[in-house]
């Protein structure tokens, strides 16, 4: 989306989307639900984060996460979460928001852009111009013609209402640069 918007008018909004709430009534191996059981942490901050500050703190703030935890490969979940709040210019104090219970907003967010797709999906999920459909899922990230190019065939094909799944496994893991 980022790169995409920088060659689209497009006014794009990020929320929460949480595979933990999403695949917490199913059974799952010990290895993802170890894995969700620390992400729901994470996602109980940007939610924290999101109410003191507003929306314009979602990107940010999984931006910063998502290199600690996905490019550095790191596993000290409490100082990614300070270092996290600090780079995104939120209050520190939201760190105790990994340990809260009260998932109300988070779950609101989550089921907002659930309820737009159906259960059996992941994430992302995108919605545009009343349309809504998980993915696109690539790797490595298309940068300039090609985002675009792939902007329009994603959104042609899931604007037609009887289109609803294309997949093929998936050859290589995520590259993020």
């Amino acid at each position: 989306m980022d790169e995409v918007s920088a060659h689209r008018d497009l006014d794009v909004h990020w929320h929460i989307m949480s595979l933990a709430v999403l695949n917490e009534n199913r059974e799952v191996d010990d290895e993802h639900a170890a894995a969700f059981a620390r992400a729901i942490r994470f996602a109980r901050v940007v939610a924290a984060a999101e109410q003191l500050q507003g929306e314009q703190i979602v990107k940010p703030l999984y931006d910063a996460l998502g290199r600690r935890i996905h490019l550095d490969s790191r596993t000290d979940t409490d100082a990614i979460i300070a270092e996290s709040l600090a780079e995104a210019g939120a209050d520190a104090a939201l760190a105790s928001a990994a340990e809260d219970d009260d998932e109300t907003a988070l779950r609101r967010s989550h089921h907002e852009g659930i309820s737009r797709v159906g259960e059996d999906v992941g994430t992302p999920i995108v919605a545009v111009a009343g349309t809504a459909f998980f993915g696109p899922v690539v790797s490595p990230t298309p940068r300039g013609d090609d985002a675009v190019r792939l902007w329009d065939g994603v959104l042609a094909a899931a604007s037609y209402p009887g289109f609803f799944e294309l997949k093929r496994t998936r050859t290589v893991g995520p590259i993020f640069d």
